[in-house]
Parts: structure tokens; C-alpha cells; sequence
């Protein structure tokens, strides 16, 4: 076969939105082929002539990925399930929460290598009831893309198709929806226990001053903060350090820090307030009601043992209608974040964070939005291991009184 196909750096988005929840999953692309990747709908018509703008498309319920059957939950014993782990413990079963399907492998035709989500609906003491369905089965959906860079033409050849947006919903997208009030459990056992049980201060006491994002996610951060910040904000930086991933030309906002090392705080040049206070000894922000009209909080949410009391007084400091703005990667001090974070999906630390502005209850019109597939900086001490920028998960809420 003969011939030429264009390529191009694209950046694909799904829109969705469950039990009043908007969410967005982005991802980049860097090398898609227009005669060989694949798109729905009419995107791939739409979007070689875009120019640069997003295109979109609206899907309903089980149009992208399979609706949703009665046929996908099964039954089944825990004694058949395989639970055991080679150098960790065994894997315990929570209600509501997600696991790889090669746990119940042998079970409706699952292999033994299938590491694509099932949900625990319901357990007693010898079975449990498992969901097959894809989380955004019943769910509709509004695609859009863009292209970011056209790459020029090479010669058609055969290859691997990529369905760029299953590419989306295969890697997770979907495990944040939250649930009914009380049918997911991340809150029992040992959920709130660290590898390290002594007190922060110890552990701050010396300054750590390295970064857990490369410079790409870290500009991601501080592109997200810059669509909330205007002049002459009063912004609270919640478990500062000594960088705040603020965007540019953000001169005009005052700036406070409150973190747990006094020359990480100082070696900070964004804040013009610096506090030492210690979140997990004492939960209670030291401001008044009203203090600040957005609250930023940067790769340190799974850190927090009492996360709902300090959501609760997040929304006691910030004024009616402001934003607090919660963002996360997939790296962090392993002696120190709390046991469950570790043991979710990256997808679903999304759904525990909005549990946390959920039963802080003073927090409204809750968003999530991830962004991945970016390249690794070149100077980044990753770049000859890691194709892929870090990941940037995203949780906003607005205070409500």
C-alpha cells in the first residue's frame, strides 16, 4: 500500500458529569496518525481541517464504551478469589471500591493477566457481589480534541490502530465518580495509618527541598491556579513549601504559606506570609472566618490524617463562593502518606479527595479534571526512564455557608 498520512501532537478531553460532579480527562497524544488512529463520530472528518480549535461531540450512555448490563455483576465466593500477594499482603476487600479483575480470574471468562477494574458492590463474610461494567457505562459523554502540533506526512504503513479516546477510558478515567453516600468505604481499618506513626514535626524538622512533579506538570499546576487567581486575592497555600506552582505575573496577590519548615517557607519568594503549623497535630486553621478568597493546595492532600476536618475548616477560612483547589500526582514521601492512598488507583485518589469535600459539607459545585500523556522534560532526572510527563490530577469545590 501506497501513499501519505498526516501526523500530529493531539490533546483529547471527555467531558462527563455524575450525582452533580463535573469531571473532564485530558490527555496528549503525540504522534497520532490520521489514516491509522482512530477517533468517534465525526471527529476524524472534523478534526484534520480544525486548525488548531477544539472540536467536539456528544455521546450518550454506552454509545463509547459497552452499556451497562445486569450480565456484568456476578457472584462469587472470596475463597475463589485471589488475593494473595507476592512480596506485599494480602489485598482486603472494601465495599465500593475498585480492584483489578485478575482477582476474580476464572470468574465470567476473566484471564489471569486482566488488570481492568471491577467494583465491589456488596460483601458479607464468604461472598461478594462484583461489577463488570465499565464505571462511565451509564454515563453520557462529550469528546473534544485539538490538534497542538502538526507533525507533517509519513508513508501509510501497517501498524497498531490506536483508539486514542478507549485509550482514555482504558487507563482509568471513569474509577472518580462518586457514589451513593456511604456505599464506598475508604475510611475504615487502617485507612488513615503511615508507614512513619511519629509526629510531622520530626520529620520536617530539616528542610526537603525537592520536587515530587517535573516542570511540565508543575507549569500543568500552575496554569490550573491561574484560571481562579485575580489581583488582589488573599490566597492561602495550604501545606506550603518552597514552591507554590503559581503562574506567571501573579505580582497583584498576597500570598500566604502555611507549612511545616520554616527555610522551605523562606526560600519560598511567592509568599508574603509565612506560618508554621502542623496539620495533623491540630487540624484548626489559624485564621477567621472569611480570610481568604482561594485556598491552593499542591502534592500534599495525602499527607493529612484528619483530611475531612482540615476540608472543614478550609471552608470555614475561605469566603462564600471561593474556591479551594487540590492537585496531586502519583509521587509522594512513601513513609508518610496515609495507607489508603497507596492503595487506590490514581484515578480513584480523584473520588477520595471529593468524598473529602463531600463529608466536609460546606463545599458546592465540586469539579475533577486529570491531565496525562504530555512528554517528560529533557532535563528532568526521569527523562531517559519516562516517556510521559508526570500525571496532574485536579479537585476544586466552592465554600459554601
Amino acid at each position: 500500500m501506497t501513499g501519505q498520512s498526516e501526523q500530529a501532537a493531539i490533546e483529547i478531553r471527555v467531558d462527563w458529569e455524575h450525582r452533580d460532579v463535573r469531571h473532564r480527562n485530558g490527555q496528549h497524544f503525540g504522534k497520532f496518525n490520521f489514516w491509522r488512529d482512530i477517533l468517534p463520530g465525526a471527529l476524524p472528518v472534523r478534526l484534520p481541517d480544525s486548525d488548531g480549535e477544539w472540536v467536539s461531540e456528544q455521546f450518550s450512555a454506552g454509545e463509547l464504551v459497552p452499556p451497562f448490563s445486569e450480565r456484568n455483576i456476578h457472584r462469587v465466593r472470596i475463597s475463589n478469589l485471589r488475593l494473595q500477594r507476592q512480596h506485599a499482603p494480602p489485598i482486603t476487600l472494601h465495599a465500593g471500591r475498585h480492584y483489578p479483575r485478575y482477582i476474580a480470574a476464572g470468574t465470567a471468562d476473566i484471564y489471569a493477566g486482566n488488570i481492568h477494574p471491577l467494583r465491589i458492590l456488596e460483601m458479607d463474610a464468604t461472598t461478594v457481589t462484583i461489577d463488570l461494567n465499565h464505571p462511565l457505562a451509564r454515563v453520557p459523554l462529550t469528546v473534544a480534541a485539538r490538534i497542538q502540533r502538526r507533525a507533517g506526512y509519513v508513508g501509510v504503513m501497517g501498524g497498531r490502530c490506536n483508539d486514542v479516546v478507549m485509550d482514555v477510558f482504558d487507563s482509568g478515567a471513569g474509577l472518580e465518580a462518586l457514589h451513593a453516600p456511604g456505599s464506598k468505604d475508604f475510611f475504615s481499618g487502617s485507612a488513615f495509618e503511615r508507614l512513619d506513626p511519629r509526629p510531622d514535626e520530626g520529620f520536617y524538622n530539616k528542610p526537603r527541598l525537592v520536587q515530587h512533579i517535573d516542570s511540565t506538570a508543575g507549569r500543568q499546576i500552575g496554569e490550573l491556579h491561574g484560571r481562579f487567581l485575580e489581583p488582589g486575592m488573599q490566597v492561602l497555600d495550604l501545606m506550603s513549601s518552597w514552591v507554590s506552582h503559581l503562574p506567571e505575573n501573579t505580582d497583584a496577590i498576597r500570598l500566604t504559606g502555611l507549612g511545616l519548615n520554616a527555610e522551605e517557607l523562606a526560600q519560598n519568594p511567592d509568599l508574603d506570609m509565612r506560618i508554621i503549623h502542623d496539620l495533623n497535630a491540630q487540624p484548626e486553621l489559624p485564621f477567621p472566618d472569611n480570610s481568604f478568597d482561594i485556598a491552593l493546595c499542591s502534592v500534599s492532600i495525602e499527607y493529612l490524617i484528619q483530611p475531612v476536618v482540615v476540608l472543614r475548616e478550609l471552608g470555614r477560612v475561605l469566603k462564600p463562593g471561593a474556591v479551594a483547589v487540590i492537585t496531586f500526582s502519583d509521587r509522594w514521601f512513601p513513609t508518610k502518606a496515609i495507607e489508603v492512598w497507596t492503595e487506590l488507583h490514581p484515578f480513584e485518589r480523584v473520588g477520595l479527595v471529593l468524598e473529602y469535600f463531600r463529608q466536609a459539607g460546606n463545599f458546592g459545585a465540586l469539579h475533577s479534571e486529570s491531565l496525562r500523556g504530555l512528554p517528560r522534560p529533557q532535563d528532568d532526572k526521569y527523562a531517559g526512564q519516562l516517556a510521559h510527563s508526570d500525571p496532574v490530577f485536579a479537585v476544586w469545590g466552592h465554600a459554601e455557608k
